[in-house]
């Protein structure tokens, strides 16, 4: 297996991908995940000068024939970044790791003791309320109608397209600690249907089912085409 390393509107110089080769040691991780199929990094920088200390993002994504683990960070170099994307999926490598050999649900987490156990999990303060997490990359964001929009703009959206098999509730919460998104959206192999599970305050889980309503179901017209009677 090798590391795929690519920029994302920026040139990635030979020095930086050896030093990646350098710091993803495959023999460690494949160590912790003997099913590694392919290790990917992206670098992208944010050219917007106000950014200079988080204006390069390393993103490292480990797929495997178990769940995707992703890890990204940002700071005023690649190199740096590095260091720290790569910390983030040690720790949830072997969180994975120690998952897998221990017994099936003897090391559940109390929600008390979330912060506790899982990497960038959610932290009180004194008066027992969230501490708002620090925006990634520093921008405030402010309002437009329904949508959020960075700093002056422009609006920037990101799409990505997901293969999911279906999977119970469990499976989606210890998916969401991986990939380390407060939300997770996932097919319940129970009802077939879409749901997302999301981090709430104070370590508590919330999950959303969408379920389709057979009023407007068949409210809806008919496709277009299908056969014409003589």
């Amino acid at each position: 297996m090798d590391i795929v390393v690519k920029g994302r509107k920026t040139e990635v110089p030979e020095r930086f991908r050896k030093h990646v080769a350098e710091k993803l040691k495959l023999e460690k991780i494949q160590k912790l995940d003997g099913k590694v199929i392919s290790l990917d990094v992206e670098v992208s920088k944010e050219p917007n000068p106000r950014q200079a200390e988080r204006c390069d993002r390393v993103e490292i994504t480990l797929r495997s024939r178990g769940p995707v683990i992703r890890a990204e960070a940002a700071a005023s170099d690649p190199y740096a970044a590095l260091d720290l994307a790569a910390e983030k999926l040690d720790a949830r490598l072997r969180k994975q790791h120690d998952k897998r050999f221990s017994r099936r649900g003897a090391q559940r987490i109390p929600a008390a003791e979330v912060a506790d156990h899982v990497p960038d999990a959610a932290t009180l303060n004194g008066n027992g309320t969230p501490v708002p997490a620090e925006e990634p990359d520093g921008v405030p964001t402010k309002k437009m109608g329904s949508l959020e929009v960075k700093g002056d703009g422009p609006l920037i959206v990101r799409e990505k397209t997901h293969v999911a098999s279906p999977m119970s509730l469990d499976q989606a919460l210890y998916e969401m600690e991986l990939v380390g998104h407060d939300f997770y959206l996932f097919v319940d192999s129970e009802t077939k249907e879409p749901s997302v599970v999301y981090r709430r305050h104070a370590y508590d889980y919330g999950v959303i089912h969408l379920s389709t309503d057979p009023m407007i179901a068949q409210a809806q017209p008919p496709a277009a085409g299908g056969t014409l009677g003589g």
